[in-house]
This record gives C-alpha cells, sequence and structure tokens, in this order.
C-alpha cells in the first residue's frame, strides 16, 4: 500500500527567501540544521529533492532563527517574522 503524497512546505524558493530574511549563507543554514551545504545548495538550486527529514531539519533550523511559514490562500506559503 502506498502512502499519500504529503505537500511540502519548503520549497527552494522558500528555502532561498527564509534564508535570505535571516540574512544567512548556505554554510549558516547547513550548520544549523545539522546537514551538509552541498545539501543545501543543490536543493535551493533545484539539483534534488530533499527527504522529508531533511526538510524538517532546515525548517525547524529556519523557525529557530525567527521565521513563520503561512499558509495562505490556494495553497501558497509565505515567509513571514516571529520578532516584533
Amino acid at each position: 500500500m502506498g502512502q499519500a503524497h504529503d505537500h511540502k512546505i519548503l520549497t527552494p524558493a522558500l528555502c532561498r527567501a527564509a534564508r535570505g530574511f535571516l540574512d544567512w549563507t548556505q554554510l549558516e543554514l547547513s550548520a544549523r540544521a545539522g546537514v551538509s551545504r552541498s545539501t543545501v545548495r543543490d536543493y535551493e538550486g533545484g539539483r534534488h529533492d530533499i527527504h522529508r527529514a531533511t526538510e524538517a531539519q532546515l525548517k525547524l533550523a529556519l523557525e529557530s532563527g525567527g521565521v513563520i511559514f503561512v499558509g495562505l490562500e490556494g495553497g501558497k506559503i509565505a515567509v513571514c517574522s516571529n520578532h516584533e
């Protein structure tokens, strides 16, 4: 039996946007997420997809840095700050 396909929250474009929002380099994000820089580089560049666990690590690191991913109408997702 197959599992239902989960829609990913973190796309390459959102990853780049969130990282830029935090003014982090790819190296900084990779260190905070515990993944290799080449994983971040290749994912953001659209060279390959990432595993769900890697997506969760990147998302958690970005959220810990101060971004929030907000779902919008039409399945779109926005990057916002959780700082006032």
